[in-house]
């Protein structure tokens, strides 16, 4: 996977918010030319992700800093599982040892949860997918941890698909009127657009909508709808949003949407518990 810069310099500017005009600790206690094996460990149970962006962390912080990877991204790991050794410059490894793990922890974290609901629909034909309710500035980093669980990106921003949503309904008019402009202004692109009700169903339907996502709607009103669907217009992509817990994402998926869409995953996930030490 190739780190984009965005993200490279997002994490420069980590390191500079966390060692800014240096660590005072380290530089009292220890000499500058020392060198230490550090190991990146597992306390707890989880499906581990971030992997590649802890490298780069110590890759901008020192070059010579051999980075050594145990475990995979996507891997599941039960406690005291070793994911990666370091070897370089202790003021190096620890310098980038605050900022390594808030990442690796995060994104393990978001991988973690996305695998319980993917685990949980397992053996349907139905998408676990995430949401733009990302941390500011680490999306990308973020939707790569919800691969790793199992799920699926939908739009990585504005500028990449259409989402007509009820804000821009009701700037608009109405279903129908905002995707005749739509279609009249971006005619190549599938368009989604979202719907409260049956009723507003059926206009997405007759607009030409190509994805239709069902707000919060109840299991009785999905079931239903996915019928119409079915029945009208097949090749149509459905997806779920909404209040999608653990408890009732399988009975969802049951519905037989194509789609669902959980914004918790990466805005939600507790994060996992990772910690590094040095050896020697």
């Amino acid at each position: 996977m190739e780190i984009p810069h965005s993200v490279k310099e997002l994490i420069r500017i980590a390191l500079e918010e966390d060692i800014g005009s240096g660590d005072i600790t380290t530089s009292l206690l220890i000499p500058e030319k020392h060198e230490s094996n550090a190991l990146i460990t597992a306390k707890g149970d989880f499906i581990l992700s971030g992997i590649p962006f802890v490298k780069e962390v110590f890759a901008l912080l020192d070059q010579e800093i051999k980075f050594s990877v145990i475990t995979n991204d996507g891997s599941k790991v039960t406690k005291g599982t070793k994911l990666a050794e370091l070897q370089g410059k202790t003021h190096s490894i620890l310098s980038g040892e605050r900022v390594s793990l808030n990442i690796l922890q995060r994104l393990s974290g978001i991988a973690t949860l996305t695998n319980m609901f993917a685990e949980r629909i397992k053996g349907l034909n139905t998408t676990i997918v995430d949401t733009r309710k990302t941390t500011p500035g680490l999306r990308f980093m973020e939707k790569y941890a919800v691969r790793c669980g199992g799920g699926s990106n939908h739009r990585f921003g504005l500028f990449d698909g259409i989402l007509i949503k009820d804000n821009h309904i009701e700037a608009v008019g109405g279903i129908r009127d905002a995707l005749r402009i739509t279609k009249e202004g971006h005619p190549l692109t599938k368009i989604e657009i979202e719907v409260k009700n049956l009723t507003e169903l059926k206009e997405a339907i007759e607009g030409g909508a190509e994805i239709i996502m069902l707000d919060n709607m109840s299991i009785e009103d999905m079931n239903e709808a996915v019928q119409i669907v079915r029945k009208t217009k097949k090749g149509i992509i459905l997806e779920a949003s909404g209040n999608v817990s653990l408890d009732n994402v399988r009975q969802i998926a049951e519905t037989g949407v194509d789609w669902i869409s959980i914004g918790a995953l990466t805005h939600s996930a507790p994060a996992a518990d990772i910690s590094m030490k040095i050896v020697r």
